[in-house]
């Protein structure tokens, strides 16, 4: 574990953000990458190095695999390698679309932001944890993604998703004899101003959609993914890990 290095990809904004800060104090280096976001990727920056980490934002798309190379080059030249790869970037669309009415272009970029770059990702990233013998790697689902659900209106979203499962419990089956652990956890509906936020702003808030009470935080995903990334949740790999506060997507509105 020489340079303890994490990539949350997507990190600068939504739940990627506490997961980064998180892991920064814990004493991992941090590499986020954007698109256009600059100015985001800047101040999470001077956040993160609040912390004595080091930290890098890459301008690139994990849909593009010519991208994520040069990206995950980078971090190679940087810290010799990567120790955990969080895979937090995503589109989403919020709206109800049915599928025969869904273009060439909103398929692809559900399909491609949420499937494909998960992959990308992984190919450019997983010989370097097989060469140490060590890593972790966390992908994002839904609720009870698990089960194929059915989910109206939002079908290429959810067949993406629904298709990361099977990818990531191959992944941890084929990965377990290096020492790499693959699992997913599924975040229920958390919205801003919550997705950026510690438990403390969410306390004694109230949210019905939610049997537990309250709005779901960033804080909550990231000390699920802290517990995840430890290297003595060794014994933990192909799981899919609800952070939901109970909700389903049943009370799903948009």
């Amino acid at each position: 574990m020489e340079h303890r290095a994490a990539w949350v990809t997507g990190g600068i904004a939504g739940l990627g953000v506490m997961v980064a800060k998180q892991l920064a104090e814990n004493g991992y280096h941090i590499a986020v990458n954007y698109r256009t976001s600059q100015d985001q990727a800047e101040q999470l920056g001077r956040e993160i190095r609040k912390t004595g980490r080091q930290y890098l934002a890459l301008q690139g798309d994990v849909a593009d695999p010519q991208a994520v190379k040069g990206m995950v080059q980078e971090m190679e030249q940087t810290w010799g390698g990567v120790d955990i790869l969080v895979c937090a970037a995503g589109p989403f669309l919020f709206q109800r679309i049915k599928t025969v009415n869904l273009t060439d272009e909103q398929w692809r970029e559900m399909v491609d932001g949420n499937l494909s770059g998960v992959f990308y990702c992984v190919r450019e990233v997983v010989p370097m944890m097989r060469k140490q013998g060590w890593g972790r790697i966390i992908t994002f689902g839904f609720p009870e993604v698990e089960n194929a659900p059915h989910w109206e209106g939002f079908s290429a979203y959810a067949a993406a998703k629904a298709g990361l499962v099977s990818f990531t419990r191959t992944l941890a089956k084929e990965e377990a004899p290096f020492g790499i652990t693959v699992n997913m956890v599924c975040p229920g509906d958390i919205r801003h101003p919550y997705k950026e936020a510690p438990i403390e702003k969410a306390r004694g808030k109230r949210d019905s959609k939610n049997p537990v009470g309250r709005p779901g935080t960033g804080e909550d995903l990231a000390r699920v993914i802290q517990f995840l990334v430890n290297p003595d949740s060794d014994f933990i790999t192909g799981g899919v890990i609800p952070v939901t506060g109970g909700f389903d997507n049943n009370s799903f509105r948009v």
